[in-house]
């Protein structure tokens, strides 16, 4: 059938254009009601900054190719199952369900790839799915202990969404970093202790002869000189989370001051994978799991700033590239919804 599809077609240009999709035997038929747009890697591919010879993502099929244009990307939607193929049983019909797919209007995947839609979660908020997913695999993977300080640099979505999660942890002190004024007042709401701007974090680190800085810090603001505030931000022994990326930008670090004597541990974060100590008791159905609680817990749809109709989704880029201070997660509404 007939469908339309988003395009990044060059850098800071993004266009509209008629596809097809078919549905298999064993697929169902979404018709898209919203998609949420990721602040991070698909401002990156449109602003051209993303490695143009890296598989868009090895794990979806949905995103096929690579990251060179014309290139349709995209991993929060939210829909409704308007047919099925002959080997889906018919009860799927009606079923509101999320997919990690690219921004269309249509969209086929088998049942087993999707997440049905629970009553209680309204469809604009399990489209932040894949920000509080993200955040759910940060937190485990920093492993975070009781009474610990933990510091998290960038208060975007992800930011917010990891402060939320480690906000129901008995922490000794969790602290953002930010720039703008709106997001530090929205990470305490998250349930920060302390927001405060770059530079200012000594005053509210408690650094002293018995704190010498944080257990754990994220690195999450997608800004590579942040990587190292994060690694001074660190104390002896301290784990560095980076859960940004950076795609063609160059992160140069500091490694030869107090990094090596004081045996600071840098990890990459990455929400395709697991951590390789977590898969014996760990696997993605049981994350995706925990991440939709956590996303009730968090009332992670109070993130949402802008709704923007998809056949307007050019404008929606432009509005997060001019990085304007009160935009912060912007969905793309769908006529049918």
């Amino acid at each position: 059938m007939n469908r339309h599809s988003l395009y990044f077609t060059g850098p800071s240009s993004a266009a509209i254009r008629p596809t097809s999709v078919e549905v298999a035997a064993d697929e169902v038929l979404v018709e898209t009601r919203v998609s949420g747009i990721s602040t991070g890697t698909e401002l990156l591919i449109y602003r051209g900054d993303a490695p143009t010879d890296l598989p868009a993502d090895e794990t979806l099929d949905t995103l096929d190719g690579d990251l060179s244009f014309p290139v349709r990307y995209g991993y929060a939607a939210v829909g409704d199952v308007v047919d099925t193929g002959s080997e889906v049983d018919d009860e799927w019909v009606g079923r509101t369900v999320f997919g990690f797919t690219p921004h269309e209007t249509h969209f086929s995947l088998p049942p087993e790839r999707l997440l049905t839609v629970p009553e209680s979660v309204a469809p604009e908020a399990m489209a932040t799915f894949p920000s509080v997913e993200t955040a759910t695999s940060l937190v485990l993977d920093g492993r975070p202990r009781v009474g610990e300080r933990v510091v998290v640099f960038g208060a975007g979505v992800v930011g917010l969404c990891t402060i939320g999660v480690l906000s129901s942890f008995p922490l000794g002190r969790l602290i953002a970093v930010e720039p703008i004024e709106s997001r530090r007042k929205r990470a305490r709401e998250m349930g920060a202790d302390a927001a405060v701007a770059p530079g200012r974090l000594d005053g509210v680190l408690d650094v002293d002869a018995d704190h010498d800085g944080a257990d754990l810090v994220y690195e999450l603001s997608g800004t590579p000189t942040a990587l190292d505030d994060a690694v001074a931000a660190a104390g002896y022994d301290g784990r560095v989370i980076v859960g940004s990326w950076y795609g063609d930008k160059p992160a140069t670090l500091d490694l030869g001051s107090t990094f090596h004597r004081d045996r600071i541990s840098i990890e990459s974060s990455q929400v395709s994978t697991l951590a390789p100590e977590a898969r014996g008791r760990w696997d993605k159905p049981r994350r995706a799991e925990t991440a939709v609680e956590r996303l009730r817990e968090i009332n992670a749809d109070d993130l949402v700033t802008h709704r923007v109709p998809f056949t307007d989704a050019p404008e929606a880029y432009r509005l997060l590239n001019d990085r304007d201070d009160n935009v912060l997660q912007v969905l793309l509404t769908y006529s049918n919804s």
